[in-house]
């Protein structure tokens, strides 16, 4: 049974399954903050070299398999499989989302 995700977050799903870096920035805010495993990427440009150095040379998709709210935050969790150690590890994607945008993603292994 598919998930029922908000349109910015399965816009994301989708374009990473695909390993779309163009499609995969679109639903982020254009000031988007993500926190990878304690780094820190503010704003498109640096999202965008995360993509490119982290994953699409891994090709790691994330394929959710849990999805919940916490306060103000979607939360959606699934293992990620690709070319890196450990594959396929089970990650806590926690969403913010603004005016039908990623406005922050903190992602947690």
């Amino acid at each position: 049974m598919p998930l029922d995700l908000p349109s910015p977050i399965a816009a994301y799903v989708a374009a990473n399954a695909r390993l779309d870096i163009a499609a995969m920035l679109q639903p982020f805010a254009a000031d988007a903050v993500l926190r990878d495993n304690g780094a820190v990427f503010r704003g498109r440009a640096e999202i965008k070299g995360l993509f490119e150095e982290a994953v699409v040379p891994v090709k790691a998709i994330f394929t959710p398999d849990t999805v919940r709210r916490e306060d103000d935050q979607v939360v959606v969790e699934g293992p990620a499989h690709g070319d890196f150690k450990g594959s396929p590890i089970r990650f806590t994607y926690r969403f913010t989302l603004e005016d039908d945008a990623i406005k922050a993603l903190e992602i947690t292994a």
